[in-house]
């Protein structure tokens, strides 16, 4: 079986809420793994509350990597995902351990399961000047380009200035990696829609407001990790424009919009195996590497 292990990869993806954490705890835990966080958010250093991130117990359960790795003031992006988790993943595997990769950005695990070659950054000084666009001036600008923009997130102003920059140009993708075995959390709608307000619940009970209160102060409002769902909605309530009840309202959709466009993203890879809990990720990689 440890043979085996080494030539193996697990990822378990899945929507915002859907239990994906968890399952990749039990499943690190029976096989002696260490989980690999494939999160665009959890990356930041001092955004914990309004990101999930794992608590220090579990940490201490289970060795976590690529948490906690960027300056908020700095980006972070898919590139440097794909460098810094393929590092981690092989240190993994020269331990005799059970890689072990969860997450729900879909562009962070595409980027490592289809070993993508990512195309250079631009100039930083063409880099500021879409900076200073508004996100409906860069929309025009690639209408008029004529840039394909299936699979981009219109609404987020980052992806739409890396796909001007590379002149509508994507990262190269190679076949899926043979030592890969992809899971998904399948849920409910209505049990989903419940594990998202329980979450957002959560957050508030463990501290959201004041987290989000010392991080405006700290960082203020521009830098990306703060553009994140349970960090943007606070924005107006603290300018005095809507009530608590209302941000935890915004969270809430924008939580379930955010779930929706995960799903859309993985059901195109058909090489997902859909399951509806950990326990039988349990069953079938147990089942596979006793073959």
């Amino acid at each position: 079986m440890v043979a085996k292990l080494k030539e193996l990869l697990v990822v378990i993806v899945g929507e915002t809420a859907s239990g994906k954490s968890e399952a990749a705890l039990k499943v690190a835990k029976q096989f002696n793994g260490e989980i690999v966080s494939a999160d665009s958010w959890t990356v930041y250093k001092d955004f914990d509350i309004g990101t999930a991130k794992p608590s220090k117990a579990e940490r201490r359960l289970i060795k976590h990597h690529l948490l906690d790795v960027a300056n908020p003031r700095d980006g972070y992006n898919a590139a440097i995902f794909k460098r810094e988790a393929t590092k981690r993943i092989n240190e993994i595997l020269k331990r005799g351990k059970l890689p072990v990769i969860v997450g729900g950005t879909g562009l962070y695990l595409d980027s490592l399961i289809y070993d993508y070659s990512f195309l250079p950054d631009s100039n930083v000084d063409v880099r500021s000047s879409y900076n200073s666009m508004s996100l409906g001036e860069l929309r025009q600008l690639v209408s008029k380009l004529g840039y394909d923009t299936t699979d981009i997130d219109m609404s987020n102003k980052r992806r739409i200035i890396r796909l001007i920059e590379n002149k509508g140009k994507r990262p190269v993708s190679k076949p899926m990696r043979e030592d890969v075995i992809i899971f998904g959390i399948q849920l409910d709608r209505s049990k989903l829609e419940t594990n998202i307000q329980k979450r957002v619940d959560t957050m508030f009970s463990n501290g959201l407001e004041n987290e989000v209160k010392t991080l405006a102060k700290k960082y203020g409002w521009s830098i990306e990790p703060m553009k994140g769902i349970g960090y943007r909605e606070f924005k107006d309530y603290f300018e005095g424009s809507i009530t608590i009840d209302d941000v935890k309202k915004r969270i809430t959709q924008n939580s379930l919009n955010l779930a929706k466009k995960q799903r859309t993203w993985f059901k195109r890879n058909k090489s997902i195996q859909w399951v509806s809990n950990s326990s039988k990720i349990v069953d079938i990689l147990t089942t596979h590497l006793n073959k």
